[in-house]
Formats: C-alpha cells, sequence, structure tokens
C-alpha cells in the first residue's frame, strides 16, 4: 500500500520506493548524498525514507528514527554495503583486467546493489510504527528538518552542511511541486 501525502496509513514500501527513485533522480541528490554516505556516515536509504515520512506528514520522535537504523542495519552492514564496495572496486583497472573487461560484472553487481537497497527500503516501511507512534508533523519541512538532525546525530562524522542543505533543497522544490510544501 502506497502512503499519500498527509496520509494516516503506515508509509507501503512501493511509494518509498518511487519516491526515492523520483528525488534521486533530481541531478544535485546523487553527489549530496554521496557526500553524506561518504563523510557523514549516513545510510542514503534511511535518509530518503526519512525524507519520505515526511513528505506523508509523520513526524518521528528520536527513538524511532534509531530503531529504524538499527533495524536494517545487519543488512547494511552484510549487504549493501559489500555489493558498493564490489562496485566501487570495479571502477578502476584490477591487475591484468581492465575496466572495459569487468564493465558488464560491475552493471549486474549495480543492479544487485539496487534490488538489495529496496529490499532495505521495504524493510524501513515494515519497521516504520504505525501513525500513533510518531506525531502528525505541524509541517513536513519540520519533520524533515528534525528527521535528517536526529539521524545525523546517530552518524560517526558530522554531515557536510552544503550538501544537506542541497538534499532538503531539493527535497522541498519536488514537495512544493506537488503540493506537499507551500
Amino acid at each position: 500500500m502506497s502512503a499519500a501525502a498527509g496520509s494516516d496509513e503506515t508509509p507501503g514500501a512501493d511509494g518509498v520506493w518511487a519516491f526515492s527513485l523520483r528525488i534521486y533522480g533530481r541531478p544535485e541528490v546523487p553527489p549530496a548524498c554521496l557526500a553524506l554516505q561518504d563523510e557523514g556516515g549516513a545510510d542514503v536509504n534511511v535518509v530518503l525514507f526519512l525524507l519520505y515520512l515526511a513528505d506523508c506528514g509523520r513526524h518521528l520522535d528520536a527513538e524511532a528514527v534509531a530503531t529504524l537504523d538499527a533495524g536494517v542495519r545487519p543488512w547494511r552492514d552484510a549487504v549493501v554495503r559489500p555489493l558498493r564496495a564490489v562496485r566501487r572496486e570495479l571502477r578502476v583497472d584490477l591487475g591484468p583486467l581492465a575496466t572495459a573487461t569487468t564493465r558488464a560484472l560491475r552493471d549486474r553487481i549495480k543492479g544487485a546493489e539496487l534490488a538489495a537497497e529496496k529490499l532495505q527500503q521495504h524493510a524501513l516501511a515494515a519497521l516504520c510504527p504505525p501513525q500513533p507512534a510518531g506525531r502528525p508533523a505541524s509541517s513536513p519541512g519540520e519533520a524533515a528538518a528534525d528527521h535528517l538532525a536526529r539521524y545525523a546525530a546517530l552518524c560517526p562524522a558530522p554531515w557536510p552542511e552544503e550538501a544537506l542543505h542541497a538534499l532538503i533543497d531539493a527535497w522541498a522544490q519536488d514537495a512544493r511541486a506537488r503540493g506537499v510544501l507551500a
């Protein structure tokens, strides 16, 4: 089931995946997300899920944000990060194998990484507390800022401010275009 903006339902996996693809498809978002991931230790799937919840009018407290992150940590550590590491290693020549030789393998690993990320988003949707556990947001913008601040506090390094602002601005532009933000 897909949750619409302002819905009282628990957000659905299909809705968050479509949301994530749309937001990540904005040109400024991939470099911002990669900076949050590589410099701040953020999980991009968690970041996008938290923005999705804000988009849906949900406002989670710090404990709920920490529970979501902890719930997907085993999958992230055992599957998503290793796939990403292998895909990144294949961007350069490795011994006698040039990148041109390994390109098809890298593309298959990228597909597996995306499939693993989609499964992680399904898990996040399943782990999300029902609406009463998170208070309705006074505004999606407030919820987005609170969610990301709460998640950033759990990450091992400070998030690059420029990347965070680029991501929030991209989400806000998208949300305004859809009538979620005034």
